[in-house]
Order: structure tokens, then C-alpha cells, then sequence
């Protein structure tokens, strides 16, 4: 077999490998990986609640309607919930799904609503966004399908998890305790 062949041949094996490790390289991105792995798949969930485009322009306020069914972002600092304290647990503002609790939430200075867990797994549903040229993984209600926002591997111990969300997405109800 000709030299050059096989070094091409062992660099092209060099460049294959580099590119699969290269998303196990610390534990944040297997944790990530793990987490969406054992979530709920989005190209298999089946929304319990659908409604047309119009319905939902009805019910929603448009800020909501941008973020929630077209994807949007609000402007990082502006949100109700990003300084928000209170003990209690987030809903999806479209149909009331019980996401987050408080006793999950920390301030990562982003500008959102930081969690480091969701309430459930079987809350939410992870996907990944190709959007914007790069790779993040969006988090949608499982109930209705809402976009809520992103998933980080840069958040907190235990899960090293930050759920990105956007205060227009959900509600809130306070509680005694967040369960």
C-alpha cells in the first residue's frame, strides 16, 4: 500500500476521533448529552395541547406569542422573573405546565431565569437548534410545545445544568414550599 495512503488513511482515523471526543471532553458536556439523551425526544412528542396559530394569537399577549411559538428571545435584564425571589413554581404561560421550582433557581447573571433542574423530565422536551450558526439545545413545554428558552453546561452543582429561560415564557404561583 502506497505511504501516502495510509498517512492519509491515519489521519483522516486522527481527525474522526478528535471530532467525536471533542463533546466528551470535560463532564458538563457529558451531563448535557446524558440529560438529553434520557429527555423526552421533540421529533417523537406529541403536544397534548394544539392549537392554531390564530388560537394562540388570542390567548397570548404578542410579546409571548414572538418567544413562545415563533421562537423569540426578550432582551436579557428585562424580564420579570430574572430578579425574582419568590418561593413558589414557574408555569408555561401558554397552558400551565408546572416547569421549575424556586428552590431549583439561581442568579448566573445572564439576564433570564436561571435553573439548575427542571421540576419533572417529563416537563420539558430538549431539541437541538441549529440557529444562529451555532449548536444549543432548546428547552419547549412538553405540554404544549412553547419554546422556553436554552439548555448550558455551565450552571451549578449537582447537575452543572443552566435552563436559559425567558420570563415571557412562563407564570409563577406562589407556594409555602416549592415542593
Amino acid at each position: 500500500m502506497n505511504k501516502g495512503l495510509i498517512f492519509m488513511s491515519k489521519l483522516f482515523i486522527l481527525v474522526v476521533a478528535a471530532v467525536l471526543c471533542s463533546g466528551c471532553s470535560n463532564g458538563q458536556n457529558s451531563k448535557e448529552m446524558e440529560v438529553i439523551m434520557n429527555a423526552k425526544n421533540s421529533d417523537t412528542q406529541k403536544n397534548e395541547i394544539v392549537k392554531s396559530d390564530e388560537e394562540w394569537k388570542k390567548e397570548l399577549s404578542a410579546e409571548q406569542y414572538a418567544v413562545l411559538r415563533k421562537k423569540g428571545t426578550e432582551r436579557p435584564f428585562t424580564g420579570k422573573y430574572d430578579k425574582f425571589n419568590e418561593v413558589g413554581v414557574y408555569k408555561c404561560a401558554a397552558c400551565g405546565n408546572e416547569l421549575f421550582v424556586s428552590d431549583k433557581k439561581f442568579d448566573a447573571g445572564c439576564g433570564w431565569p436561571s435553573f439548575w433542574d427542571v421540576k419533572s423530565s417529563d416537563k420539558v422536551v430538549l431539541k437541538k437548534d441549529y440557529s444562529l450558526g451555532m449548536v444549543r439545545t432548546e428547552v419547549l413545554c412538553a405540554k404544549c410545545g412553547g419554546h422556553l428558552g436554552h439548555l448550558f453546561d455551565d450552571g451549578p452543582a449537582p447537575t452543572n445544568l443552566r435552563y436559559c429561560i425567558n420570563s415571557i415564557s412562563l407564570g409563577f404561583e406562589m407556594r409555602k414550599e416549592a415542593e
